[in-house]
């Protein structure tokens, strides 16, 4: 019963100083991590993959220097389930439209379930048969007013989805 702790749009330090300690003891206790996007900074992403032991998958957000070298999308397949990561783009009018076609572009699978942050805003929804998993900010950075992460059990390619928050 795999455990995937889901994050998003930390912004340490430009917003925020560090991520709050009850994250860092998820993706630790986690058997892999997701981060959506938006670290923000160098420092802010190896932190995050120091907690996550290297069992972390990772996309660029629209704060993140290219020097990251993350990708726009990644996908990952857990326990029969596929996940398609990105992190978002543009106005929250079509935001979700536009995860679930870059999900389904980037996925080898009818339907995997989108990951995306950008938005700060926690979603968990279906889109056009897909479902739609926004972690909202794990360090509570504004827009959002509180942090909140999504950690997941996967099993027999069932999907347990829970909203941690402070």
């Amino acid at each position: 019963m795999p455990r995937v702790a889901i994050v998003s749009d930390t912004h340490v330090p430009s917003r925020e100083r560090a991520v709050p300690d009850w994250v860092d003891d998820e993706l630790e206790r986690a058997d892999h991590a997701i981060h959506a996007g938006d670290f923000d900074s160098q420092r802010a992403y190896d932190r995050i993959a120091a907690l996550a032991n290297g069992e972390l998958t990772a996309v660029r957000g629209n704060t993140d220097p290219p020097t990251l070298g993350l990708p726009h999308a990644d996908t990952l397949e857990i326990d029969g389930v596929t996940f398609a990561v990105t992190h978002g783009a543009g106005s929250l009018a079509g935001w979700q439209r536009r995860v679930v076609e870059t999900a389904r572009a980037e996925s080898v699978t009818a339907e995997p379930v989108a990951i995306a942050g950008h938005t700060h805003e926690v979603v968990d929804t279906t889109v056009d048969g897909l479902r739609v998993l926004n972690p909202g900010s794990a360090t509570g950075a504004a827009p959002a007013d509180r942090a909140t992460m999504y950690v997941v059990t996967v099993t027999d390619g069932t999907l347990t989805v829970e909203l941690r928050t402070e």
